[in-house]
């Protein structure tokens, strides 16, 4: 329902204002990273345990996102929501984890007997909280402050500001922890199975066509043995190889088409595309995706790289990748 004293702002401007201001409230934000932000990462870094990472209410809401995004990057994660923490879930808490606390203003009720239990059970605390001198503040090994800047919107009074330099911050420590350790995107991959990133995140040799599925002919083949074999395995591609077996070059349904006037009393030799983009079985779809894009083709050959040259292994056809459906 519209105000009936609408603002002479109007609502594009405002929308913008809101997003500028919390831009702004960002870049404070790492302007004012300093010595408890290296603190909290050598402490989630040398965690022998796993983080625990607890708020109420919207804070709460961002803990779980935060403690979500540590799992999927290779740190053992897990949300506790801060009031359930009081009946009876501390138990998942032994020493050897580090936790994250997180309370805008630092002396939530439901914090001391958890700092308590945490202190007892000998669990660092990394406090996040917009209050220095807090029951939080105090009682953290590494205090991360959220500088004092309004929240945005009418009167000022929901969370926003707060809680959007609060994920921020999650995002920059645990981005800063996986890159510590060394995370790679295969490494991502094994814990984020699902949905399009999962997929774009599989090892090619799990999609590649291998075998006898492989079309294949040798340089001196004579084109009409080679299309015959290109028919077969309707890839719309076919490897070409010396005569120890290495892929030397390749030949397309387009090659076909550009070449066909010459007739078919050639090598393939003649016909083929030399030194044509491979890839190796481990790489990642995500690392095929591009070449397809880049150089306009619908088909990867795999190969095992030696010394000698390239063994073909597999073929990856475009329409083997979900990502690209």
């Amino acid at each position: 329902m519209a105000a009936d004293n609408p603002s002479p702002v109007g609502v594009l401007e405002f929308g913008r204002a809101i997003l500028h201001d919390e831009a702004r409230a960002l870049d404070a934000l790492a302007d004012g990273l300093g010595e408890p932000f290296e603190r909290a990462i050598s402490l989630i870094y040398d965690c022998r345990g796993k983080l625990i990472v607890s708020g109420l209410g919207k804070s709460g809401h961002v803990a779980r996102k935060i403690a979500a995004t540590f799992a999927s990057t290779g740190t053992t994660a897990v949300f506790l929501h801060l009031a359930e923490a009081i009946h009876g879930d501390l138990g998942m808490a032994a020493k050897g984890d580090v936790a994250i606390l997180i309370s805008q203003s630092g002396e939530t009720a439901e914090l001391e007997p958890v700092i308590d239990h945490f202190q007892r059970a000998q669990i660092p605390i990394i406090g996040i909280t917009g209050h220095p001198g807090t029951m939080l503040a105090d009682a953290a090994s590494a205090t991360l402050l959220l500088p004092h800047w309004p929240e945005v919107g009418p009167e000022s009074v929901a969370p926003t500001t707060s809680t959007t330099m609060t994920l921020a911050l999650g995002d920059a420590l645990a981005m800063t922890v996986m890159r510590q350790k060394g995370v790679t995107r295969t490494d991502f991959s094994w814990l984020h199975p699902g949905g399009s990133l999962g997929s774009r995140l599989r090892p090619i040799h799990r999609l590649m066509h291998r075998g006898d599925a492989i079309p294949l002919t040798r340089a001196d083949s004579s084109m009409h043995d080679t299309i015959v074999e290109m028919s077969a395995k309707r890839l719309g591609v076919i490897g070409v190889t010396d005569e120890h077996g290495f892929l030397i070059g390749v030949i397309t349904d387009g090659d076909l088409r550009r070449n066909i006037e010459r007739g078919l009393d050639h090598p393939a030799a003649d016909f083929m595309t030399r030194d044509p983009k491979t890839v190796h079985p481990d790489d990642l779809i995500d690392d095929a995706l591009p070449l397809f894009d880049e150089y306009k083709i619908t088909a990867l050959f795999v190969v095992d790289e030696q010394e000698s040259g390239k063994r073909p292994v597999g073929v990856l056809h475009i329409h083997d990748c979900p990502a690209a459906r």
